[in-house]
């Protein structure tokens, strides 16, 4: 080898030891903080982490047996809580719909090349990332504090968290458009909405309905979690259910039965319409 070859090699393989070894420290580091976090955590934990792990199975037990003893009202149960099923799918649809409306307007003014304001482009992208932040529950509990219980907190908390989080991923697939036709409606005169309306809309919607689709499939989850604090839908009949114990976990078996289908169902279908939107269908 030449003289510059081996200073190459060298300094190839010094590089690959130090990135092993700063690699190597990182590993060490997280698994120091994951142990000492597991180690804090149970010990603030009622009863101790190890003390609980063999009765983990437990309530599963004791949901699914009770709910075998009274199959016979499985059918009237699922009609009963219907409605509330409804009322879940309903908020996370809307937050969905009112947040991904934003969160349009949100990515094109903090794309470059696209924004209206190309100084306020790090404003709005900081706007982003404290509406992705601060978790749905946190913003529901402020809500419900202010409002009352019910579906709107749990709707406007969906929706804030929503905006966040595609706003970051509709910014990403603006920044890939073309912005040819955005040139050539700009030297014919169009103004800011009408260059993003005809030249990024049409070409970036495909890609913004699919992930808003999977938003929806994610808010579902999250509307039913709301539930839980108050926030109406089928999560509040399910706590009122688990909370007043056995004699009811038919119901709560009723009520998991019903989320899981409505999960499934909605997952494969806005899956279906994802695939012919982005033309993966076979």
């Amino acid at each position: 080898m030449t003289p510059t070859a081996l200073d190459t090699r060298a300094t190839y393989l010094a590089q690959t030891h130090r990135k092993r070894l700063y690699s190597g420290l990182l590993l060490v580091l997280l698994v120091a903080m994951l142990c000492g976090g597991f180690i804090t955590a149970d010990d603030r934990n009622a009863g101790g982490f190890w003390n609980g792990l063999p009765h983990v199975l437990d309530f599963p037990a004791e949901v699914v047996t009770e709910a075998a003893q009274k199959i016979t009202l499985l059918p009237a149960h699922l009609v009963t809580f219907f409605p509330s099923l409804m009322e879940t799918i309903n908020i996370a649809a809307a937050a969905t719909l009112f947040g991904a409306l934003i969160a349009v307007v949100l990515a094109l003014l903090s794309t470059r090349g696209l924004a209206r304001w190309p100084r306020m482009i790090p404003v709005f992208r900081r706007m982003s990332d404290i509406m992705r932040a601060i978790p749905e529950i946190v913003i529901a509990l402020v809500l419900i504090f202010v409002l009352g219980g019910g579906p709107v907190p749990a709707m406007i908390a969906i929706a804030f968290h929503t905006v966040g989080a595609l706003g970051k991923l509709f910014s990403e697939v603006t920044e890939n458009a073309d912005l040819k036709p955005v040139e050539g409606l700009a030297s014919v005169g169009a103004g800011w909405l009408q260059r993003m309306w005809l030249g990024v809309i049409p070409q970036v919607s495909p890609n913004f309905i699919s992930y808003a689709l999977l938003r929806f499939e994610i808010n579902i989850r999250a509307s039913a979690i709301l539930g839980f604090v108050g926030a109406g839908g089928i999560g509040y009949d399910l706590r009122n259910a688990i909370s007043w114990g056995q004699g009811k976990y038919d119901e709560a078996a009723a009520i998991f039965i019903l989320l899981f289908l409505a999960i499934v169902a909605v997952d494969q279908i806005s899956s279906l319409l994802r695939n012919k939107l982005v033309g993966t269908s076979k």
